[in-house]
């Protein structure tokens, strides 16, 4: 399948009171099989509103997505959610959860063991499958939840603050996981966060994005995520490039948000 391409996206939406939000404005990005790809800005700017028109929760009001040459009408197996909260059932297990989508498709028991067990063992949770949802950790309901995700075959993986719950130690642990994930499966992956730091580790493209209407604001190739499938990930931030571009970012969304709280000032 080839890639996935966001042709002149624009969403407004329209309030009780005849008022109307321009969230995204003229976004357009061509985005390669196999990249991953991490979206950054200050609060307001579109980032969940763009990944879940992507998904097909939303209908754009201008524009359209293509993937592999089909316009994106719904949501549909081809891509796939990871969301903060893992969303998942609490009264199946972990074998269950992450068969879910296949069983809901038909697919053969015997297949679907097959691909939980696989599964299983590629997000670490070989010795968890009986365990039920709720005696898991944080870290470990995540990895239940890309594994579930996974399950369906997605060409893409779409990802809305998937580790902005977890202690930081787990959440370094599941950022390797990530870039493990991208390199042994070649998915497509679109990762929304707030943190600076996991965007300059998990982007290979990273894009920040401006408030009101929400577009792309700055784009950046980065060497990082490479770096990070083979190395530590603390070894990785100590990259002369890698304390600089945080900075820039930082400061460049610092002044984003400045100019937001200036605006609410000026209208109260």
């Amino acid at each position: 399948m080839s890639g996935l391409i966001i042709d002149d996206i624009s969403m407004r939406f329209e309030l009780p009171d005849g008022n109307a939000v321009q969230a995204l404005k003229n976004v357009s990005l061509d985005i390669k099989e196999g990249e991953i790809m991490a979206v950054l800005g200050p609060s307001g700017c579109g980032k969940t509103t763009l990944l879940n028109i992507v998904a097909g929760f939303l209908a754009p009001t201008e524009g359209n997505i293509t993937l592999g040459g089909q316009v994106v009408r719904g949501p549909a197996a081809e891509r796939g959610m990871v969301f903060q909260q893992g969303a998942l059932f609490e009264w199946m297990n972990v074998r269950k959860n992450i068969g879910f989508g296949p069983r809901m498709k038909n697919t053969p028991k015997a297949d679907i063991d097959k691909r939980v067990d696989e599964l299983l063992g590629i997000v670490g949770l070989q010795d968890f499958g009986e365990k039920m949802i709720y005696e898991l950790s944080g870290g470990m309901q995540q990895r239940v939840a890309l594994a579930r995700c996974l399950a369906n075959e997605p060409e893409v993986i779409l990802m809305d603050e998937p580790l902005g719950a977890l202690d930081a130690l787990t959440r370094e642990k599941m950022q390797g996981l990530v870039l493990k994930l991208w390199k042994e499966t070649g998915k497509t992956i679109i990762l929304i966060t707030h943190s600076v730091e996991e965007a300059l580790l998990l982007g290979e493209r990273l894009l920040v994005m401006a408030p009101r209407p929400g577009r792309i604001h700055k784009e950046y190739r980065l060497p990082f995520a490479e770096m990070g499938v083979n190395a530590d990930l603390r070894e990785v931030k100590t990259h002369p490039e890698f304390g600089p571009r945080r900075e820039e970012i930082l400061s460049m969304i610092w002044d984003m948000e400045e100019e937001i709280m200036g605006r609410t000032e000026s209208a109260a």
